[in-house]
């Protein structure tokens, strides 16, 4: 038997890698004979730049940036001279993770370090930014990556302002005179895992908010402040990002950088199969183990285990999906991608319990699914 193992990282806990050995691990243990091959995937979510480093075996660079509340740190991305790609991480500079739980404030938080990132990468020579924007603390709308590349963002005086969302309130008009020249001739793709648009109820604010520190009151501020920013856009720009699938990813950098400078928005985890040729490796197999945190409704909207449970199934294979929550009811949506669904946690534990014992309980659960297919290969035997 040929078992391929895809999952995505369990956010906030495990690496897609990690992942994928955990699971390994546990089947080997459970004494199924069969050829096991590790494929992480990434959707565009944090880590996703990583995973395309090792798959695509990309140069790394190091470049000297700022976190989100702009304290100098250094960061990676990863380069492909022969394409003059960049392959850059949004989380690496403007990431939640950057910063402890008493410093997320997205009224402060800037993605300016994202944008010295990409100006690197410019100086570099670079020809094609992809930008995977998952994880990111910031809500302003991609203007501190512009603001790091030479646009000023002007109020009714003239003046410049600072592209912290408060200051954006004030925000007259774009100046985009001064932009690095080298963007002429770049193209930016932007990776995404969501489909929500920039404004309301389920766009950036709200839905993606409150995970970046934004109280109750602070998230209306936030989407009034993407509105204008929006009204800006349309306005000055003739480009209205407020019906943008996707758009409200990375608290509106997606939108941002499709009005500012024409990026094109993409599924992650379709890019990501496609440049890392995995049907390739899928057709090789006999059975599909994928995973993430959680598996439910919403993974059908585009999220990695999804993306490969859709290839899998156009071929005919089995696939297993685990996930620290999977849905307590059964769901026709769900059965026609996901043959079983299998949830890792052991025991009544709080989530921050179960996150720290992730690894443990993927292993758990590999040793469980090779007994399982063990018995079932036993029985259709006899």
């Amino acid at each position: 038997m040929q078992i391929l193992i895809a999952p995505n990282a369990f956010k906030n806990s495990l690496a897609a890698d990690q992942a994928a050995i955990a699971l390994a691990e546990g089947l080997k243990e459970s004494g199924l004979i069969c050829s096991l091959s590790c494929f992480p995937i990434g959707d565009g979510g944090d880590g996703t730049m990583k995973l395309l480093i090792k798959h695509l075996c990309l140069n790394t660079v190091e470049v000297n940036t700022i976190d989100p509340l702009g304290r100098p740190i250094k960061a990676n991305y990863g380069y492909d001279q022969k394409t003059a790609t960049a392959y850059i991480e949004m989380a690496d500079a403007s990431g939640i993770r950057l910063l402890a739980d008493n410093e997320l404030n997205p009224m402060k938080a800037t993605s300016q370090g994202t944008g010295l990132m990409i100006k690197d990468a410019l100086v570099r020579g670079a020809r094609y930014i992809v930008l995977g924007v998952g994880g990111s603390a910031t809500v302003d709308g991609a203007c501190g990556i512009l603001s790091a590349m030479g646009a000023k963002f002007l109020d009714k005086k003239g003046e410049e302002l600072k592209v912290s969302p408060l200051e954006l309130l004030k925000l007259d008009r774009i100046d985009l005179s001064g932009l690095d020249k080298r963007i002429e001739y770049c193209r930016f793709t932007v990776l995404t895992d969501v489909k929500n648009k920039l404004l309301g109820s389920k766009g950036a604010a709200f839905v993606f908010g409150p995970q970046k520190g934004a109280s109750v009151e602070q998230q209306e501020v936030l989407d009034d402040i993407l509105e204008h920013l929006n009204c800006i856009w349309t306005t000055q720009l003739k480009k209205d990002a407020g019906r943008l699938i996707g758009g409200g990813a990375a608290g509106g950098v997606a939108a941002g950088l499709w009005a500012m400078l024409d990026a094109e928005l993409l599924n992650g985890i379709d890019y990501f199969l496609k440049v890392t040729d995995f049907d390739k490796k899928l057709t090789k197999a006999d059975l599909l183990i994928t995973g993430e945190g959680a598996i439910d409704l919403q993974t059908l909207d585009g999220k990695g285990p999804f993306g490969v449970a859709y290839r899998a199934k156009a071929l005919g294979l089995p696939v297993i999906g685990v996930a620290g929550n999977v849905p307590l009811q059964t769901n026709e949506q769900m059965d026609a991608y996901f043959d079983i669904l299998i949830p890792t946690g052991h025991g009544a534990v709080s989530l921050e319990e179960l996150k720290k014992c992730t690894a443990e309980n993927l292993e758990r659960t590999g040793k469980l699914i090779g007994k399982f297919l063990q018995f079932a290969s036993k029985k259709t035997v006899k």
